[in-house]
């Protein structure tokens, strides 16, 4: 059967592929990726394969290459069997259609967002980050109306009539992401030119910062089976903990995570039962991982590759 991946590079902005959560060491953001072929994404995520850690940073506009880019590392990453995987991103916007359709593939595949200390989310790039299943902020993230370049609109009356429909689906896509409708609100109000910041508190009362509302109640329920009540009880208590103690404004990200690190201890984790599911346990895979041998193998969740069966 023939490889269906037709040809795609990053053409709108840069990416690299770390296999460490951590970005302030030697490694810093990994290696380049630029050519979205089959075996070149393969090749970049085969490093990662062992600690089932990836860590995507991008740097650029929300466009059709970005969305190609998301897609195909996640459908690698997830015949590889690396679950543990985080979109590092600044990007000043761009398209509403790619960032939704960028979202929906985030949103089915586990990743954590961050936005660190330096970089920015603005415009489009605000509906990526709401599909995370968690996001950490040290950043700018900011909005402003939507606006179609390709707009054949002539009167107000014309193109509200035209972003009625855009922003229509918009919502829809927040509502299912467990972000405020009131996103697409705001939106509407700061003219195209201008940009609106929104705080910490902002961030959280629309839902864009820390845990994916709509997220969290499916990962409750499958928490509570698979690692028992008292695993969910202390994990929310954690996240509660960490969202008051750590999330300072100006801290950075790596701050946070250090933060993080120090205080789960307080409350039993990483959890022997359940050592995976435990708060930042990308952190733990890299620390295991350096005392597996090489010849180890691949995790035993990882499916082979087979060019053939390509998107």
């Amino acid at each position: 059967m023939p490889t269906d991946w037709p040809v795609s590079k990053v053409t709108s902005g840069q990416a690299w592929v770390s296999c460490q959560a951590e970005y302030n060491t030697g490694e810093g953001d990994g290696a380049a990726l630029e050519s979205l072929a089959f075996f070149s994404v393969v090749d970049a995520l085969s490093p990662c394969q062992k600690g089932g850690v990836l860590r995507l940073r991008y740097q650029g506009k929300i466009a059709s290459d970005f969305t190609d880019l998301v897609a195909r590392v996640a459908d690698i990453a997830g015949r590889m069997g690396i679950h543990k995987r985080i979109l590092d991103l600044d990007s000043a916007g761009g398209q509403v259609e790619d960032a939704i359709k960028a979202g929906d593939v985030i949103g089915a595949g586990g990743w954590t967002i961050w936005v660190r200390e330096g970089s920015v989310c603005h415009s489009a790039c605000v509906f990526v980050l709401g599909a995370g299943d968690n996001r950490m902020i040290s950043g700018k993230v900011g909005v402003h109306r939507i606006i179609r370049m390709s707009s054949t609109a002539t009167t107000r009356a014309e193109l509200n009539e035209e972003l009625r429909g855009v922003y229509g689906r918009v919502k829809d896509y927040l509502e299912r992401n467990g972000v405020a409708v009131a996103v697409a609100d705001l939106m509407m109000t700061v003219p195209n030119r201008r940009l609106r910041l929104l705080s910490k508190d902002e961030l959280q009362e629309y839902g864009l910062d820390g845990t994916n509302a709509a997220q969290d109640d499916l990962d409750r329920l499958q928490l509570m089976r698979r690692c028992g009540g008292d695993f969910v009880m202390r994990r929310d208590a954690f996240m509660r903990s960490f969202d008051s103690t750590c999330k300072k404004a100006g801290a950075g990200l790596d701050d946070m995570q250090a933060c993080g690190l120090e205080l789960r201890t307080q409350f039993g984790f990483p959890d022997t039962k359940c050592p995976a599911d435990s708060p930042l346990s990308e952190f733990d895979r890299m620390a295991d991982v350096e005392a597996v041998p090489d010849d180890a193998g691949a995790p035993p969740d990882a499916a082979p590759l087979d060019a053939g069966a390509a998107r």
